[in-house]
């Protein structure tokens, strides 16, 4: 959510901190800005939408300074206007802000009675009246910014540039990711901050990540890091790969598009990094940080699409490996003071690793003697750090606003963490795991299968677009799908849908069944396939319009008229991972019919590192 990147150069920045940000637009954001020193005053771009329209307001005046801020901006306090966009300036000081600051209508009260003046309707505004305010009282730029930081409550991560400090860059996080990148080779003495290392890649493939609390001063002398304690300490730097994911759409219309395509490569490489293909064994590259024989019980936290990963898995936790399963929705758990017994295993989903909510319930279960299991796809991110094991999916960056080939390759790691538990707790023996194996093997076969429907999805979406309201089914690990569905298909189309157990049907939704409203069911040739089939007469007798996503030719046992996404043939066990492909079909391909932005729907973002 948000992208910041700053850079102290040896020559223009407007240009770099304008790509840069572009490689950030898959977080999500309503307007952007850019501020850079020029001849020791600072001087700012700034521009409601898309970075096609600061690109115009830098063409028609652009900026030659060699030190820099920029900043995508999704709206949190105040309106996606140019006014509220960042950077935020007051007297000497100019600021970004990924995050909210919670305290801000106090600080500004405070101010105010002392004669500031305020310009916009955001939260970020405060932080650089508040570190102007510092300096005016005789403190330096850098002692400013050290004694403004403990005042800000929330999560934040801020970089600063000042009028007449042409080698200064400051940096500061606290619950928000933020990087330092060094120059190397041409670009040596260069110092680059953001929020991920992404945005960085083309520049510079050594960084140091800010831990919590920490700040970081650069020059053109180097980078002192302080502590929240505000005491000096070393960061490590590392190299990263990251430039090697430097991507584009290729042929395709979208991200969205290319990354469901991806799938059957990133599912492969993913299982191929948990299973021994050869031996058809599971085989962690990790060991797990509780002994899984004797665990009571465990807890799962994620949110929005994992989420539903963790929904799918705690069927194959508790069905594969007997081990009872409690899955909670990040952003209540975190605030429900649940008691924990100690000694007993977190698990946390998140594609980015920087969710607030989750990373919130990460500590709040440590901090109850809980060992922490993270899955996540970005190795350097706050949630790999701070788990005493995280478990890594290898998607790739994700730019799609909608999570896609993260959510397959999340399964697919989930499902083989279920049957590595089932090994160590002895329920699954060695042949029973072979078959595991071996079902886990043919899923990225399957997906590639799946994706050859993708012609009677797009005519299927086609008049899927006029709907007003959508209904999902499902029952066992599709009831979660259905969730997903309902869910995808809201956040990219904005048409209305929901997804429900199959079996709940007549506890309410069927009401809503007419002959307007079309029921798309997921239904894998599974145990509780014909219990599905049954609700299903339920919805026909009621002229309800059946889309019916299961194995080629499943819809003639349905004894009604029905449409149909022909699937596979397959074993259930894993037919989640495979289902899940046409329900991102029927979103992504209506949400182009009807015109709509699939990569970044309105008002939503990639990262969600605020609450």
């Amino acid at each position: 959510m948000c992208g910041i990147v700053g850079i102290l150069g040896s020559e223009p920045v407007a240009g770099n901190i304008l790509e840069a940000l572009k490689r950030l637009e898959y977080r999500g954001y309503d307007s952007a800005g850019i501020a850079t020193l020029e001849n020791g005053r600072i001087a700012r771009r700034r521009a409601a939408g898309k970075l096609k329209n600061l690109e115009a307001a830098l063409d028609a005046e652009p900026l030659f300074g060699h030190l820099g801020i920029g900043h995508t901006r999704w709206a949190t306090h105040g309106r996606p206007t140019a006014d509220n966009a960042h950077p935020h300036l007051n007297g000497q000081v100019a600021v970004v802000h990924n995050g909210i600051i919670e305290n801000f209508r106090a600080l500004r009260d405070e101010l105010e009675a002392k004669g500031h003046k305020f310009t916009s309707e955001t939260d970020t505004e405060v932080v650089a009246h508040l570190v102007d305010d510092a300096i005016k009282s005789g403190l330096s730029p850098s002692d400013a910014v050290a004694a403004s930081l403990p005042r800000l409550k929330g999560a934040f991560a801020l970089a600063f540039i000042f009028e007449g400090e042409e080698d200064l860059l400051i940096g500061a996080r606290q619950g928000a990711p933020l990087v330092v990148g060094f120059g190397a080779g041409e670009r040596a003495g260069e110092l680059y901050l953001g929020s991920d290392a992404l945005a960085l890649a083309p520049l510079t493939d050594e960084l140091a990540y800010l831990e919590e609390g920490d700040h970081v001063v650069l020059t053109r002398q180097g980078a002192k890091f302080y502590d929240e304690s505000n005491q000096p300490v070393a960061r490590k730097r590392i190299r990263t790969a990251a430039s090697a994911f430097l991507i584009d759409k290729g042929n395709y219309r979208h991200f969205m598009a290319k990354e469901i395509h991806e799938q059957p490569e990133v599912v492969a490489r993913t299982l191929a990094h948990c299973l021994d293909l050869a031996a058809g064994t599971v085989a962690l590259p990790f060991e797990l940080p509780v002994d899984a024989a004797s665990l009571p019980r465990l807890t799962i936290a994620a949110c929005g699409t994992a989420f539903m990963a963790g929904l799918v898995s705690r069927y194959w936790f508790e069905r594969i490996a007997k081990l009872p399963v409690e899955i909670e929705v990040a952003s209540e758990f975190r605030y429900r003071e649940a008691p924990m017994e100690k000694g007993g295993l977190m698990l946390l989903i998140s594609q980015s690793g920087e969710t607030a909510d989750t990373l919130a319930s990460l500590r709040y279960a440590k901090k109850c003697g809980q060992k922490v299991l993270s899955v996540v796809n970005v190795a350097t991110s706050t949630m790999a750090r701070e788990s005493d094991v995280a478990a890594l999916t290898l998607a790739g960056p994700e730019i799609g606003v909608a999570s896609t080939k993260a959510f397959t390759c999340q399964l697919a790691l989930l499902a083989c963490l279920a049957l590595a538990f089932g090994k160590a707790r002895g329920t699954v023996d060695a042949k029973e795991e072979a078959r595991l194996v071996a079902a886990l093997m043919a899923v990225p076969g399957l997906i590639a299968e799946a994706l050859k429907r993708e012609a009677a999805v797009e005519t299927l979406s086609r008049d899927l677009a006029k709907a007003r309201d959508v209904l999902y089914l499902g029952r066992g690990t599709s009831y979660p799908l259905a969730l997903e569905g309902a869910l995808k298909l809201k956040e990219i189309s904005y048409i209305h849908a929901e997804g429900y157990a199959a079996g709940e049907l007549k506890h309410g939704p069927i009401a809503l069944v007419d002959s307007d409203l079309p029921v798309i069911v997921i239904a894998p040739r599974d145990k509780v396939f014909e219990k599905t089939l049954s609700n299903l007469q339920e919805v026909a007798a009621r002229n309800g319009r059946i889309i019916l996503i299961s194995e080629t030719g499943a819809v003639d046992h349905l004894g009604a008229e029905g449409e149909e996404i022909g699937m596979p043939e397959m074993a259930p066990d894993f037919s989640a991972i495979v289902y899940a492909v046409p329900v991102q079909l029927i979103a992504y391909h209506t949400a182009v019919f009807m015109g709509k932005d699939a990569d970044q729907p309105r008002n939503l973002a990639k990262s969600v590192t605020v609450e």
